[in-house]
């Protein structure tokens, strides 16, 4: 690009705008301008940085559906005006907010980079700063004139990912991303080297939004021991339109007929059941054993490699945007942006 990039932005809260209470010793969030002030080195950066605060700041623990569409209208209202856009975010809900996000932007052909830090921006030794900062350099990077990386991603600890392909898994180390089933879009080191084959490319289609998302749904994880009257409840939820099963392994849940009964009842109700393995590396695939027969005959659809962040978000998108139930299901079992590899 011959013309400086432009970047906006988008600060919702999160770790790294946070301080010490003295009193209390708990972290509290303070303004952007205080974290602009941790960072003279984005002046030496070479783009040219806007900014949109959330007031008041977001605790990523309240993230919800709602918050996701004010994040996508923001890059709608402003997505001729930028370049890319960088999104600060707390940690524990980025991967459900990337994941929403890549469903809910059409046609992306910019960066959105999420970030945030395990520690606060002021401490010594942060990670904020290069989180921050490389994360704006990915969402300023084109060549010829096409952005080098034209989805919604995560950025944390020298590696770029795919959004929708991310889990957070550690609460105390820097590196607390992991995408187990798909390659890092880039690594950073002493430069930034990009895994292009792994990138989606540009849609040209005009960009657009769609922010509906299903709320009546839920996140079941099965367990050694549970009992069929548990999962009766849960399933006749009021209202319930869909559920992510996480079962184990290769997709397998207890083969018990009262058990297996309760979800083919659940899904001739017309609830939608998308089954991921509790394990962080692999695919469902329910032809494999008999426990995950019984499941399949049951009605339950696989997720495949999904992560559960995305499992969840895709369905709430779906539900609230497709015409049928049929549509739905047609959808789960592909992938739509690069959210699953549908091999088996």
């Amino acid at each position: 690009m011959s013309k400086r990039p432009k970047i906006l932005l988008i600060y919702t809260g999160g770790t790294i705008g946070m301080v010490t209470n003295p009193k209390t010793g708990a972290l509290y969030p303070i303004d952007f301008e205080h974290i602009l002030q941790q960072v003279p080195e984005l002046d030496r950066l070479g783009v040219n940085l806007e900014s949109i605060t959330f007031s008041p700041v977001i605790d990523s623990s309240d993230m919800n559906p709602e918050i996701w569409a004010r994040l996508a209208t923001i890059i709608y209202d402003n997505y001729d005006k930028y370049d890319g856009f960088v999104i600060l975010h707390g940690t524990d809900t980025m991967s459900y907010t990337a994941s929403a996000l890549s469903f809910m932007l059409q046609n992306l052909s910019k960066p959105v980079v999420l970030t945030g830090s395990q520690l606060p921006i002021g401490l010594i030794r942060t990670d904020a700063k290069e989180n921050l900062i490389t994360a704006i350099e990915i969402a300023a990077a084109y060549e010829d004139g096409n952005a080098i990386v034209p989805e919604v991603t995560v950025y944390f600890e020298n590696k770029l990912f795919r959004g929708n392909r991310t889990t957070k898994y550690n609460a105390e180390y820097f590196n607390a991303f992991t995408s187990d089933n798909y390659p890092p879009l880039a690594k950073a080191g002493i430069n930034i080297h990009y895994n292009r084959k792994y990138i989606n490319k540009a849609n040209k289609g005009e960009f657009s939004i769609k922010t509906q998302m299903e709320t009546n749904v839920l996140v079941l994880k099965i367990f050694p021991g549970m009992k069929s009257e548990v999962l009766h409840h849960i399933c006749s939820t009021p209202g319930i339109k869909g559920i992510v099963l996480e079962t184990f392994g290769y997709g397998n849940a207890p083969t018990n007929p009262e058990f297996i009964q309760i979800l083919h009842e659940t899904t001739k109700r017309g609830v939608i059941i998308v089954n991921v393995t509790q394990c962080r590396a692999g695919s469902v695939n329910m032809n494999s054993y008999e426990a995950g027969v019984g499941l399949l005959e049951a009605g339950v659809i696989s997720g495949f490699d999904s992560t559960t962040e995305a499992a969840l978000t895709k369905l709430m998108y779906l539900l609230a945007n497709c015409s049928d139930k049929k549509s739905v299901v047609e959808n789960i079992k592909k992938s739509i942006r690069g959210e699953i590899n549908p091999v088996l």
